[in-house]
């Protein structure tokens, strides 16, 4: 059988974590190391893996069920490869240093099983009760895959150089950054959309470090087991969270 589709053969490779096409997370297993996932993110593996649910602390348990910031996770250990992916969405590889990395749960699809996650907030300029949001601070010193809507843009802040994104577009950023959400707003009620331009909450950029920027304005779909209707959370801006740095693959 002849067809251009075996150009995509399984890549041959001893890392840990390796891009498979733009779309796919392969996980290397053979030396014993494990992964953490997205739950129900397994497309594929080889060789004797086994997959089981992932324990969350009770302080972990609480903030999803209060905040809504759900991260459903599986651990994959074994002796083989795992690969990975979320809804044909781009898959990037981040290196993370002891510092963390903030970033909305619904783009997270896998991480090294030692490093720590929590919910953190941010709350707006105005502050009125209720008008926040939530993001995931990811600490350690280790690898994290997250997806992206097409190819993202990684926007660089600097102390000169203050970066301003729409809430509802920010995938990830260095958690090293000050964050500042806030409407641009004049005479129009803060909860409405500035005028009729469609614009409402964004986030503020400063200090030093990255932001990534998807060309979507929607999360990923969620509750996509067969049979079930794809829903989309949309209008939900990422939250604040304290850290540090990272650094693409």
């Amino acid at each position: 059988m002849l067809s251009p589709i075996f150009n995509n053969a399984a890549t041959q490779t001893q890392e840990h974590f390796t891009l498979q096409g733009a779309h796919m997370l392969r996980v290397n297993l053979t030396q014993g190391e494990e992964v953490v996932a997205r739950s129900g993110s397994m497309v594929a593996f080889e060789g004797m893996v086994e997959f089981d649910g992932e324990y969350q602390s009770h302080r972990q348990r609480h903030s999803q069920m209060v905040t809504g910031e759900v991260l459903p996770l599986m651990r994959c250990f074994g002796q083989g490869v795992v690969y990975l992916a979320n809804l044909a969405q781009h898959v990037h590889i981040l290196d993370v240093d002891h510092e963390g990395l903030t970033v909305d749960s619904g783009y997270v699809l896998a991480m090294d099983p030692h490093l720590h996650w929590d919910v953190v907030s941010v709350e707006s300029q105005h502050g009125i009760p209720g008008v926040g949001a939530y993001s995931t601070l990811i600490t350690g010193q280790g690898k994290v895959a997250i997806t992206t809507s097409g190819s993202p843009l990684v926007l660089r802040v600097t102390p000169q150089q203050v970066c301003s994104v729409d809430a509802d577009a920010v995938v990830a950023w260095s958690s090293s950054l000050r964050v500042q959400m806030q409407a641009q707003t004049s005479s129009k009620s803060i909860w409405r959309r500035r005028g009729t331009t469609g614009e409402g909450w964004e986030l503020n950029f400063m200090g030093d470090g990255h932001v990534v920027v998807q060309p979507s304005e929607l999360l990923p779909p969620q509750q996509t087991s067969f049979g079930q209707r794809l829903q989309f959370r949309q209008g939900q801006g990422p939250g604040l969270g304290q850290g540090g740095a990272w650094g693409p693959r």
